[in-house]
C-alpha cells in the first residue's frame, strides 16, 4: 500500500471524526452554546455521553438510533453527516494527494466541514455563524501562506484577491436587489455606524483608487458616525449611482479600464464587507442583548443575507476568484432547478441561499479547474 493510498484512508478516518464535532457545531452554534463545555450529552435526558457514545457512525447504529440512558431517538442526521464527512475528506485526499499538495488537502477540508455544518446550520435557522465564515476567510488567508499556492490552489495574494471579489460579487447583488425592492429610495434604516452604506462607499471608491482606498474611506466613514454619534448618511444614489456612471465612463475610454475598474469596485465593496462583519462579530459577541435586539429591530429589505456574503469569501480565500465564479454560476443554477422542482411538488418552504453556495463551491472544488479549463476553450481565452 502506498503513502497516498494511506493517506486517503486516514483522510476518511479523519472525517469521520471531523464529522461528530461537526454536528456539535450544528446544534451549539445557533443556540449560542460553547462547543467545548460543557461536555457532549443527550439534549433530551442531558446525561453526559461516554466514548462508547460518541463512535462516528458506529454508536448510532449500535444503539439503534436511540439514547442508552432515556431511550429517545437521536436524530438520522448525526451518522449521516459523518458518514458524508468521511467520504469528502477521503476524495479530498485522493484529489490532492499530500505529497504533491502539502498542508493544503487539510485546508481544503476544513472548507467542506465549514459549507456542510453552515448549510445545516443555515437550513435550521436561516442563519450563517460568523465563527464559520469569518474564521473561514482566516483560516483560508492562513493555509494559502503556508502552502503558497500549489498547483491551481490561490497563494496568500490570490486568496485575499478571492475573499474581497467573493465578497464583493455578492454584496453587490445585495445591493442592487435591496435598491430595486427600495424603488431606488435611500435607506429607511441605515446601520450604525457601519453597514451598507459604507458598502456602497466602499464600491465607488474601490473602482477608482482600489481595495485598499475603498477600506480607508469605510473606515473614515464609521469613525465619523461614531464621533457623531449618529448615522451621517452616505446617500445611495451617489454611491451605487456614481458606481454605474463610472461604468459607463470607463466603456466610453474615459477613466480606469472597464475590467479593472469593475474588479476594483467588487474588491472594494467586498473590503468594506469584511470590515462590517468582523464590527459586528465583536460587537455581538461582547453584548448578547445587543445581538437580540439587533435581530428584531426594523430594517430595510434585503435581496441576499449578509451570511453569503461572508460565506463566499471564505470560498473565494481557500479557491481563488476563478473558483467563486463557478460557485456561483452553480448555485445559481442549483437554486432554480431545486426551486422547480419544489414548485412542481409544492412545497412552499423558501430555502436561504448558503446551501446552494455550498453545493456550487463543492463543485468549484472537485471540477473547478476542468470547467474553468473548458469554459476557457470555449471563449477562446
Amino acid at each position: 500500500m502506498n503513502v497516498e493510498t494511506l493517506m486517503v484512508i486516514f483522510a476518511g478516518i479523519f472525517g469521520l471524526l471531523v464529522g461528530s464535532f461537526s454536528n456539535v457545531l450544528i446544534w451549539r452554534l445557533p443556540r449560542r452554546e460553547n462547543i467545548a463545555f460543557p461536555p457532549s450529552h443527550c439534549p433530551k435526558c442531558d446525561h453526559q455521553l461516554h466514548a462508547i457514545d460518541l463512535v462516528p457512525v458506529f454508536s448510532w447504529v449500535s444503539l439503534g438510533g436511540k439514547c442508552r440512558y432515556c431511550r429517545a431517538p437521536i436524530n438520522p442526521r448525526y451518522p449521516v453527516v459523518e458518514t458524508i464527512t468521511g467520504l469528502a475528506y477521503a476524495a479530498i485526499a485522493a484529489l490532492y494527494p499530500v505529497t504533491t499538495y502539502g498542508v493544503a488537502p487539510l485546508g481544503l477540508m476544513f472548507l467542506f466541514t465549514i459549507l456542510l455544518a453552515g448549510s445545516l446550520i443555515d437550513l435550521e435557522v436561516f442563519e450563517l455563524p460568523d465563527e464559520l465564515t469569518l474564521v473561514g476567510v482566516a483560516l483560508g488567508l492562513i493555509f494559502a501562506f503556508l502552502h503558497g499556492g500549489m498547483g491551481n490552489l490561490p497563494d496568500l495574494p490570490q486568496a485575499l484577491n478571492g475573499a474581497l471579489m467573493g465578497a464583493g460579487i455578492i454584496v453587490l447583488i445585495s445591493l442592487l436587489g435591496s435598491w430595486v425592492m427600495r424603488r431606488f429610495r435611500e435607506r429607511q434604516y441605515p446601520e450604525f455606524p457601519v453597514g451598507y452604506q459604507q458598502i456602497s462607499l466602499g464600491l465607488l471608491v474601490g473602482a477608482w483608487f482600489g481595495p485598499l482606498a475603498a477600506l480607508i474611506a469605510a473606515a473614515a466613514s464609521m469613525l465619523l458616525n461614531m464621533g457623531a454619534r449618529k448615522v451621517v448618511r452616505v446617500p445611495e444614489i451617489i454611491t451605487l449611482g456614481g458606481f454605474f456612471v463610472s461604468l459607463v465612463l470607463s466603456s466610453s475610454g474615459l477613466g480606469p479600464n472597464l475590467i479593472n475598474l469593475l474588479q476594483g469596485g467588487l474588491a472594494g465593496a467586498g473590503a468594506a464587507s469584511l470590515l462590517c462583519g468582523v464590527y459586528w462579530w465583536i460587537v455581538n459577541a461582547r453584548n448578547k442583548q445587543a445581538d437580540a435586539e439587533a435581530e428584531d429591530a426594523p430594517s430595510d429589505p434585503v435581496a441576499m443575507g449578509f451570511g453569503d456574503v461572508k460565506l463566499m469569501a471564505a470560498i473565494g480565500a481557500f479557491l481563488g476568484w476563478q473558483a467563486v465564479l463557478v460557485a456561483l454560476v452553480v448555485s445559481v443554477f442549483a437554486g432554480a432547478v431545486i426551486g422547480l422542482v419544489m414548485m412542481a411538488m409544492k412545497k412552499g418552504n423558501k430555502i436561504p441561499f448558503g446551501p446552494y453556495l455550498a453545493i456550487g463551491a463543492v463543485v468549484a472544488l472537485f471540477w473547478g479547474e476542468p470547467i474553468i479549463r473548458w469554459y476557457s476553450g470555449l471563449m477562446g481565452l
